[in-house]
């Protein structure tokens, strides 16, 4: 098993748990710069959030 099937294992095992944390930085950022760039925000949450159910 390389390198990258563990992290895709580990991502897998884990996934709730990083799209929490997406959703959670990309609240912060939106704050940040006060909703400016709100829809750039949401589209990067979930193009992140869609590739790591993919794995």
């Amino acid at each position: 098993m390389g390198i990258f099937d563990k992290a895709k294992d580990l991502i897998n095992e884990n996934e709730e748990k990083i799209d929490q944390a997406v959703e959670k930085a990309g609240d912060v950022v939106d704050e940040k710069t006060g909703g400016k760039y709100a829809d750039k925000i949401e589209q990067a949450e979930d193009v992140i959030q869609e590739k790591t159910g993919n794995l």
